[in-house]
């Protein structure tokens, strides 16, 4: 058998087979496509009856129809009543401005408060206030234990010892400060622990017996005149008085330090500077 043969029968009984798939499919169903009605179906419709006359679909629709219409009954309009606050509740903006000013306030008022206590002299004492540091004897006493200087923390204070020898040389230059030369007169000084420069707190040398700031290097000898750094001037001090051997330091009364090359004690360094490498 030949090959073209066989490839003849194939067409053909492919063919047949086709028939007959298609033959079958329109015996199977009358449908003719998506949403069309079968021959049965439309032979029903066809002998259906609507009341005593019968009617197509499109009869029966169009009898449905109506062009009337029909008018809503009028409803009365209720009386306007403004919205209750609390029911509305707060707004994103509102909750935001209000919370704005509430922490501004809060913040001025603690401001304020704080102002206010800085300034305000408590009746028991305290930084701003007058201060007892003791007696004058005692005070030279501790001032020479600890080699020189004497802190009184409530005072914020270095209590250093003023020579006798030079009161001289301290009425032409600190005479104007009758507060202050009354204390140097009774051998002290009291001297404010903030350094003139940038309010650093400065600590005393022992070696070179010198107070040296450690924030920027500015010196001062032990009276608190400039010797070397920053500073635009010498230590301020407070006002003293001594009354039965009393020393009292009046911490809410400071007074400027002297100039740049005030030098009235003549004190040079004694030793080793604890910053830097020496004043001018």
């Amino acid at each position: 058998m030949s090959t073209g043969f066989v490839i003849a029968i194939v067409v053909v009984a492919a063919i047949v087979f086709g028939a007959i798939v298609v033959f079958t499919s329109a015996r199977s169903t009358d449908v003719r496509g998506a949403g069309a009605l079968s021959r049965e179906t439309r032979s029903r419709d066809r002998k259906a009856k609507v009341g005593a006359t019968a009617t197509t679909g499109r009869e029966v629709e169009a009898s449905a129809r109506t062009t009337d219409l029909v008018k809503a009954a009028p409803v009365e309009i209720a009386p306007f009543v403004a919205p209750d606050e609390e029911a509305l509740g707060v707004s994103r903006r509102m909750f935001f401005n209000r919370t704005a000013v509430t922490l501004m306030g809060a913040s001025i008022g603690a401001f304020g408060a704080s102002v206010l206590a800085f300034l305000w002299k408590g009746a028991d004492g305290g930084f701003g206030s007058k201060i007892s540091a003791g007696k004058v004897d005692d005070i030279v006493a501790n001032i020479r234990a600890n080699k020189g200087f004497y802190y009184l923390a409530e005072a914020r204070a270095w209590i250093t010892e003023y020579p006798k020898a030079s009161i001289g040389k301290a009425q032409a230059v600190y005479g104007s400060q009758a507060p202050v030369f009354a204390g140097m007169q009774a051998g002290i000084v009291a001297l404010y622990q903030k350094c003139p420069h940038l309010g650093c707190r400065v600590p005393e040398c022992k070696s070179s017996q010198w107070f040296e700031c450690q924030c920027h290097g500015s010196q001062y000898n032990r009276v608190g005149e400039k010797k070397g750094g920053p500073a635009p001037r010498g230590m301020d001090r407070f006002a003293v008085s001594v009354s039965n051997g009393q020393l009292t330091i009046d911490t809410g009364a400071v007074f400027a330090g002297p100039a740049v090359g005030v030098n009235t004690t003549g004190q040079e360094a004694e030793g080793p500077h604890c910053v830097g490498a020496g004043g001018h």
